[in-house]
Order: structure tokens, then sequence, then C-alpha cells
């Protein structure tokens, strides 16, 4: 009866658990309804960003390296962190198409901005496997575009609203090679040239972007690199039942000498809690579900980093982030490169730590992550050894209960004794039945003097449980996993079953088990509810993605399998089936 109270127990805490997170994804702050129907507005629809930062804003090379939480309200209306939007409608310039084996992207020669960047091979959902995801768009209601530029002593550096020039206006990956250039040329008449480069890589999501500087003026120049993020708070992919996912501006943030952090906050907290904070190393990234923007400048550079709103015309609302880097001064007749990274994919745990250090704690995967991070590693191998994320996840499953099978072993054992003694503790109920106090004191004696703890089936489940909240975590955060087939009608192991099928094999198999451990000395309510139970919790994973019920179906089978065996090892010892019936 105490291990039947105690699966309850856990029951009703992991529904709590998913109710907690329907009512975060219900009644949080929201991302902003679009106000526009198609995606395909045009970018007359938005407002001229004009709001240029001021090279003042840009930290020396002796600035102080942080700065606390505390100093962030006042330093959220320095130059660098760009507010409202204000001015004409966006002009647009030439049209640059730029084609990888990641990408197929516009840039536009006004300010060399990243303007489309649709994700090759990444399709937008399981129904339209077909066309590509549109990351970077700049069209309502997603709207989200990367720009960069410089700013410098003189009023005419090139920033993002400034004219390029391009040689072409196709640029493609070849064949056999591993780098594609895409430069933006600019020059005045007073002797200043920058080639504004885009560096693409084969098999990879990140692209170089540097200001190549030639200062022919006879005077020195003083310049600095800014880069920067600007969306709409829209997300363009659909979300699942029971979590919210994380939608807003992560930072890695330095604490002491060597020593960095990974924080967040969603597009709702800028408002009052701006970000701006000075440091060498680190970076800054809009992150969504499934997908980030990352701005990583030179780890050994000092950059001010800042994330704040900044209204889209069009649309409720909108917040932009990035960094301003060190200035730096040319001499005459002198030459200079200012360089960094972007990120702008899906969040592929294998590329994303190879890109910058911390960059893979955006795949967040909750206060469990210290398990989850291991159970995605060897359910990543398994899905190289067999090729199917859902065989994989089988595969994960029977390792899980290989690892358990002690602690499952001795959950059974204890179910068994507790068969063994249903009979006196039945004799018990009757003698005692209206008396609690003394019905309890006396199952204790028994208890005590049998040597049985009737809590010590109870510590198996309650072990298994962090691993199937972690699993829950890996299948709902992991891009790897995000529209992967598994077989037949199941097509999308991120979603719940379209058809129901895998959580009525749940709860068939649930209630078969329930069979095997049901307790005799239960009361006709507690049997109620156990008979309840199988079909409660169906229904409730009807909403969950098909791979985690697949996961517990299969536990389900082993556990059933294991305990057969075991029973039918404790008959021989006279603890099964056969000593409950003697």
């Amino acid at each position: 009866m105490e291990n039947i109270r105690f699966a309850l127990l856990c029951a009703v805490g992991v529904i709590c658990f998913f109710l907690y997170q329907a009512w975060q994804t219900d009644y949080a702050p929201t991302q902003a309804e679009a106000t526009a129907d198609s995606a395909d507005a045009t970018a007359g629809d938005y407002r001229q960003d004009d709001d240029v930062p001021d090279l003042a804003s840009a930290p020396d090379s002796g600035d102080e390296a942080g700065m606390s939480d505390g100093d962030r309200g006042a330093a959220s209306d320095d130059a660098s962190a760009p507010g409202q939007v204000v001015g004409d409608a966006m002009a647009q310039g030439q049209r640059v198409h730029v084609v990888t084996d990641k990408f197929d992207l516009v840039i536009d020669t006004r300010g060399g901005d990243l303007r489309q960047v649709q994700l090759r091979g990444v399709p937008v959902s399981s129904d339209r496997p077909d066309t590509n995801l549109r990351l970077i768009n700049d069209s309502l209601p997603n709207f989200f575009i990367a720009q960069s530029g410089l700013v410098g002593d003189s009023a005419d550096a090139p920033d993002h609203n400034t004219t390029y020039r391009s040689e072409k206006n196709e640029y493609k990956l070849a064949d056999g090679e591993d780098t594609l250039r895409v430069p933006l040329t600019w020059t005045n008449d007073t002797g200043h040239e920058v080639t504004k480069v885009y560096t693409f890589h084969r098999d990879s999501y990140r692209i170089g972007l540097s200001h190549e500087v030639r200062n022919r003026s006879g005077e020195p120049w003083t310049l600095s690199q800014y880069v920067r993020f600007w969306r709409t708070p829209h997300e363009i992919t659909g979300d699942v039942p029971f979590a919210q996912a994380f939608f807003g501006v992560g930072w890695y943030e330095r604490k002491d000498e060597g020593s960095y952090s990974y924080r967040n906050e969603s597009h709702g907290e800028l408002a009052e809690n701006p970000v701006q904070l000075t440091q060498e190393g680190g970076w800054i990234a809009m992150i969504q579900h499934y997908f980030i923007g990352a701005a990583i400048p030179p780890p050994d550079a000092k950059a001010r980093f800042f994330a704040r709103p900044k209204d889209v015309s069009g649309a409720q609302g909108g917040f932009a982030s990035g960094f301003i880097g060190t200035k730096e001064s040319i001499a005459a007749d002198a030459s200079a490169e200012f360089e960094t990274t972007l990120f702008v994919g899906p969040k592929l745990q294998d590329q994303l730590d190879a890109v910058a250090p911390g960059l893979g704690l955006t795949v967040d995967y909750g206060w469990l992550t210290v398990l989850a991070k291991p159970i995605f590693w060897v359910l990543e191998h398994l899905h190289a050894l067999v090729g199917n994320w859902g065989v994989a996840i089988i595969l994960l499953t029977f390792l899980i209960k290989l690892c358990f099978y002690k602690l499952s072993e001795t959950q059974f054992r204890a179910m068994a004794r507790m068969r063994k003694f249903a009979p006196r503790m039945q004799q018990l109920k009757e003698q005692y039945g209206d008396d609690r106090q003394k019905l309890q004191s006396k199952m204790m004696e028994l208890y005590k003097k049998e040597g049985f703890n009737p809590l010590a089936g109870c510590w198996p489940m309650l072990v298994q449980m962090p691993v199937f909240i972690s699993l829950y975590w890996v299948l709902r955060e992991s891009v790897e996993l995000r529209h992967a087939p598994f077989m037949l009608w199941i097509q999308d192991l991120s979603a719940p079953d379209p058809y129901y099928i895998l959580p009525v094999v749940f709860g068939v198999t649930m209630f078969l088990q329930q069979r095997l451990t049901t307790n005799v000395t239960m009361d006709p309510m507690q049997q109620r509810i156990m008979q309840i139970m199988p079909v409660g919790l169906a229904v409730f994973f009807a909403f969950f993605p098909a791979g985690l019920v697949l996961y517990w179906c299969t536990n389900n089978l082993l556990s059933i399998g294991q305990q057969w065996y075991i029973y039918r090892k404790l008959d021989a010892e006279g603890l099964g089936h056969k000593a409950a019936n003697s």
C-alpha cells in the first residue's frame, strides 16, 4: 500500500510539474502578436533605422572590464544601446544573393545587412518538408535582421545606413571549395576605403564578418566596429504543449579573471532591465526555440555588449542586441582589420561550443542540465550507430533499465514481500480498522519484526523520475530531434502522436503492469484509483512529444518483462505469487 501511495504521489508530482509549465506558457509574458498576417510584407513597412552608435560609447583598451547589474538602468541610455526607431521608411540597395551548402541568403548593399537567411535542408515544418526555414527575414511578422558597421571620429564612417558596392549580384559556394568570400566596398573622396567581407564556411552556420580599412586621408582615423541583431518578438516555430521555450537574449558574462557565466533575459524583461556591460571575451545572442543568432567579438578584445527594446514599425514592439568593439586609431597611410563572428542557425550542439566557449549553454535543459547533457550524448551516439532517433530512444531505454536493474529488483522484491504480508495486514485492518493510530502502530511492529522496510520499493521510482524529466527536456530542446521521424505514422518525435496510438499503448502497458503489482490489501477506493490512473495518464501523455511516450511505452514493456522474470526468481525463494497465496 505504501508503494501504491508513493507511486500516486510521483504521478501527481509529474503532472503538477508539467501543469506548471503549461501555466507558464499561458500566463507568463508572451510574445507580442504580429499586426500583419502575411510574412511577405515589404521592407517599406518599417521605419528607417538611423540610430547609429556613437564612437564615445565604444570602450577604450583601458576601460573597466565589467558593469554590475545595478548600473544597467543608468547605462541603458547610452547610444551604444539603440532605442526607438526614427526616420523614414527603411531603404533598400542592391540585393546580393548568396548560396552555400547551409544558407540561401540575401545581403543588402545598403548597410551590408543580412536581410534574409534561409537555412537549407531545415524544413519550416513537418508538413512542409521541402520549404526551407527563413530565420533572418526583413518582412513582418517575423522581422529579424543582422546589422553591422563602423563608427568613427568623422561623420562619414560606413554604418548600417551606408551604401556599399558589390562586384556581383550572385555568389555561390563551388564544389570542392570550403569557403566563400563576399566583399562589399565603400570609398569616399577623403581617401578612406572600407571593404566589408562576409566569409561563409562549408558545413557550418558560422559566418565571418570583417571590415578591412585603408586610410589614405593623411590623418589618423579612429574607428570602432559594431554588430547588432534586431527583431520583433515573434517566433517562427510553433510551440508544443506543457513547456515554454525561452525567447529573448542570452550572453556570456565575465565574472572573475577567466571565469564566465551564462545569463539570459526574456524579451519582456528588457524594458525594465536592459543589458549593458563592458568586458573582454564573451558573446551575446538572440535566442528562440531551436535557433540562435549570435554576435561573437574576438576573444581577446574588449567590447561593450547591449540589449534593450527597439521598436519595429508595423509590429507590437521589438528588441535589439549586439556589441560595439574597442576603439582603434589607424595611422595615415595605414591599414587595419576589424573582425567578428556571427552564428546564424540551429542550436546544433556539435557546432556551438566549437564556435565560442559557452555558446552550447543556449541549449537550455533546465535545472536538470547536469543529467540531460549526458543523456543527450548517449542518445546522439546511439543515433550515429543506428541512424534513427526513435530506435535510439528505444536503445537508450534498454540502457537506462540496465543501469537501474538492481534498484528495480529491490523494488519488485519489496512488492513481493508486501504480498507475503498481505493476509496478516488484512487481519490487522479488520481488527483495528476503527483505530487508525493503533493500526499504524501494529503495522510498524510487523515491519520491524520481519525486518521489512515498506519504502524500499519507493526509492527506485524516485531515482528514475529525474531521468524521465531530463529526457523530456532533451526531446523538447534538442534541435537534432526537431521533425525527426521514427517509423510508420510517427514522422516527428518532438511533436505529439497525431493519431494517439502511443498514448493508448502506454495506458494498456501501464494497466498490465499494475495487474502484476496491485496490492491485495488495497481498499475499494484505492483499487478504483489505480484502475482510473492509466486512463488519466494516457490522456495526459497524448499531449507529450511522441519520443517521450515512446520511451515510456518501452520502459513499461521492459518493466513488465523484468517484473515477470524477477517474480519467477522470487517464487523459487518463496517470496513471490505462490508465497502470497499460501
